[in-house]
């Protein structure tokens, strides 16, 4: 991809990220989306965003796969990886070859690299001189951030955090509502692709790609589906009859 051709992707994304946010938009599905657009422009295999509580302990909000989901939360489990590091001390962190880290994190290598994963790196979600969680970008090839694709990364991470604050000016009074509000939502998509697991025997990502096909279709949040599915037992048989009749390809 030539210089131009990514300045133009890089512009399209923000533009469209942005569109998002001066609409009604939905945080989980927004900061999902983010994850995403990372891999083609930033030329990694997976990303994944944890976001922190007022406790300061951290949880994913958003994973572009199952694998990347994983290791996200193996970070947290096992308290070690780049994404705490980034949390931790507010600065980018990036790994050119995570084999050369076993002993910085001696749980989280062996995992990533038998994910099939050979450079890490993270950036910091920062407002008002607080920390709000972590973007973490996961590489199949040993290789740094250059200065361009950190600026770009930076630039996403900023978009994140806006979307969490949303009209809010960035105070630690205004912060930690909005983590709390924005750490709710992600709970209720979290149990509502459990109950689609377990109700259609399809695998979490499968489950989570139906959530989501439903909630464009019908014009809701992704989180409002997901707690009318939860809690409504009047509008769930509706979806689950809706979900029902979604192309294979959705469910499967």
């Amino acid at each position: 991809m030539s210089d131009t051709d990514r300045e133009t992707r890089v512009l399209d994304a923000v533009v469209s990220l942005v569109d998002s946010l001066l609409d009604d938009f939905d945080v989980v599905e927004l900061l999902t989306d983010l994850t995403e657009r990372c891999t083609p422009l930033l030329d990694v295999e997976a990303a994944g965003l944890l976001l922190a509580d007022p406790r300061h302990h951290l949880h994913l909000m958003a994973a572009t796969s199952e694998r990347s989901r994983e290791l996200e939360l193996l970070q947290l489990q096992a308290d070690e990886g780049p994404c705490l590091d980034c949390y931790a001390t507010g600065q980018p962190v990036t790994v050119a070859d995570i084999s050369e880290e076993r002993e910085r994190w001696p749980q989280f290598v062996p995992a990533a690299t038998d994910a099939g994963y050979a450079s890490v790196h993270a950036v910091p979600l920062r407002a008002a001189g607080t920390v709000l969680g972590a973007l973490g970008l996961f590489g199949t090839q040993p290789g740094d951030l250059n200065d361009a694709d950190l600026l770009v990364a930076q630039t996403l991470a900023h978009v994140a955090c806006v979307a969490i604050l949303q009209d809010h000016a960035p105070t630690p009074t205004t912060v930690l509502p909005q983590l709390r509000a924005a750490l709710a939502s992600r709970i209720v998509v979290e149990q509502a692709k459990g109950y689609l697991r377990e109700h259609f025997d399809i695998s979490v990502e499968d489950a989570f790609t139906l959530l989501r096909h439903h909630a464009r279709s019908h014009g809701e949040h992704l989180t409002e589906t997901a707690r009318n599915l939860i809690s409504d037992t009047e509008a769930r048989s509706p979806i689950l009859a809706a979900m029902e009749s979604v192309p294979a390809q959705h469910s499967h």
